[in-house]
């Protein structure tokens, strides 16, 4: 009888997969044997596979190089990389040896760019595509970096005002795209995107606010669907009342040379996952093509932000299983030595799934458990997989331990979670854990960032490390605590 988590696996996956494979019943990751990495840094830890970022970017690249080159199409391809899914100088030092563009959606990122440039990691003609609704600061760094002679910056109007707003800090001519405010799919919570400008009211607004405007040229049209790209009748649909858009719009306004489709590929969540990148791909390649020729306009240079398809399979979260509570005759919960809420919070804000596996353990029997995560919140559990209603691991043994690892969790995690700040219930941030591969292919790994000690969480909250200090002496008496009290303020 097959009744080993290995068998549960073989039994509804392929395994091993192209990032999974097993060495002595223990799990590897692209390579790398995470239980070494246990043993070297200890968990909880996060950790970032740095070529996992540039490999996705090559394939994206590939596909629609291959696309283009199939349909003979006239237009050209850019890459943007969306640097909300993670700020982080170690992503985009990555992001940026493979000839991308960059998206931005606040005023600090332009200080990011500022910075990177400065370095020599992107020059003028890097294209910065400017999303988000602008006011004061962000207008300001916008104008303050075409000023400086970065003419390839190009805002995206989001309001009817932005473009008066640009105008009187932009000392010069300058690029502008629109943004077009997408209708929702059904199941949404509203009907339009609150972001961007509504189908019908695109032309209006173009002879109103640009035809005359000397200072501002039309260069790009930009569409994104919240749920990314994905064959849905939805989405096909969305596209085909981008187009005539687009097409109206560049009978009007020849500059017009740029079609941005935004939203992401999705991201593999499950062993299960399938989806057919270069179809997908080949698809919006020929449908922008037939509308173009239909109505007898150039096909548009082709622009994408993806994010989460960038780093999102770079990422991962181990932690350890500290002990197994059973609080009736089904239900076990393993507890976990960290917090879903502080350290996946897309676990419990939107429900998300990510690949989760034991590392170790693979030659033992499973069992169904429900996941708990430190804190004192009812909602800090994990529950389910993406293609099931439940969770199977490793049986729990306090003998030895038992890790589990969550992957595909690199994008958008820490910066929801507030990296470095306050934690819920001062559960603290993980170590984290940088890899990459030397010329020789070989893996290193450094940290990037320690768990955070009670001192970092104290000193955020206003309260003064010496007195933490003298509490935390042995043999420390009442005198001396106040006496460290007293001197502190």
């Amino acid at each position: 009888m097959k009744t080993k988590y290995i068998d549960l696996i073989d039994q509804t996956f392929d395994f091993p997969q192209e990032e999974f494979y097993l060495e002595n019943n223990t799990l590897n990751f692209h390579g790398i044997n995470l239980m070494e990495l246990i043993s070297t840094y200890g968990a909880p830890l996060k950790f970032t596979y740095l070529p996992k970022i540039s490999e996705n970017i090559r394939r994206a690249k590939n596909w629609f190089n291959k696309a283009i080159k199939e349909n003979q199409y006239a237009g050209n391809y850019n890459y943007c990389y969306c640097t909300k899914s993670s700020h982080f100088k170690h992503i985009l030092d990555e992001v940026l040896k493979n000839d991308v563009h960059i998206e931005t959606s606040s005023a600090f990122d332009i200080d990011i760019v500022e910075n990177i440039k400065a370095q020599g990691k992107i020059k003028d003609n890097t294209f910065i595509i400017c999303n988000g609704f602008k006011r004061d600061q962000y207008i300001q760094n916008i104008a303050r970096l075409i000023n400086n002679g970065h003419k390839n910056c190009i805002p995206i109007i989001d309001n009817y005002e932005e473009i008066r707003l640009l105008n009187e800090v932009i000392e010069d001519t300058y690029n502008i795209g629109i943004r077009i405010a997408s209708e929702e799919e059904p199941k949404f919570e509203f009907y339009t995107s609150r972001l961007g400008i509504g189908y019908k009211n695109i032309l209006p607004f173009y002879h109103q606010e640009i035809k005359n405007n000397p200072k501002v040229s039309l260069k790009m049209l930009h569409f994104f669907i919240n749920t990314g790209i994905r064959d849905t009748a939805y989405y096909w649909n969305e596209l085909s009342k981008c187009m005539k858009v687009y097409v109206s719009l560049k009978k009007e306004n020849p500059s017009l040379d740029s079609l941005n489709i935004g939203g992401g590929f999705p991201i593999k969540n499950s062993l299960a996952f399938e989806y057919d990148y270069a179809y997908m791909i080949d698809e919006i390649v020929r449908q922008i093509k037939q509308n173009c020729e239909e109505a007898g306009v150039d096909v548009p240079n082709i622009f994408t932000e993806f994010g989460s398809f960038t780093v999102g399979e770079s990422g991962g979260a181990i932690y350890e299983v500290l002990y197994q509570k059973k609080q009736n005759d089904r239900e076990k919960w393993n507890m976990i030595n960290s917090s879903f809420i502080t350290t996946l919070p897309d676990t419990w804000a939107i429900n998300k799934r990510f690949i989760m596996l034991p590392i170790s353990g693979w030659d033992k029997e499973y069992e169904r458990v429900l996941l708990g995560g430190l804190t004192c919140d009812s909602d800090d559990y994990y529950n389910s997989e993406q293609h099931m209603n439940a969770i199977y691991l490793p049986k729990f043994g306090e003998e030895k331990p038992l890790y589990i690892g969550f992957f595909n969790t690199g994008a958008y995690q820490e910066t929801i979670g507030g990296f470095g700040g306050l934690q819920h219930c001062l559960i603290p941030t993980p170590k984290h854990i940088i890899i990459d591969r030397d010329e020789e292919g070989n893996s290193i790994s450094s940290i990037f960032s320690n768990q955070q000690t009670s001192e970092d969480l104290l000193s955020i909250l206003g309260y003064d490390y010496k007195v933490n200090t003298a509490f935390a002496k042995a043999n420390t008496t009442i005198k001396e605590v106040k006496e460290a009290i007293r001197t502190s303020y």
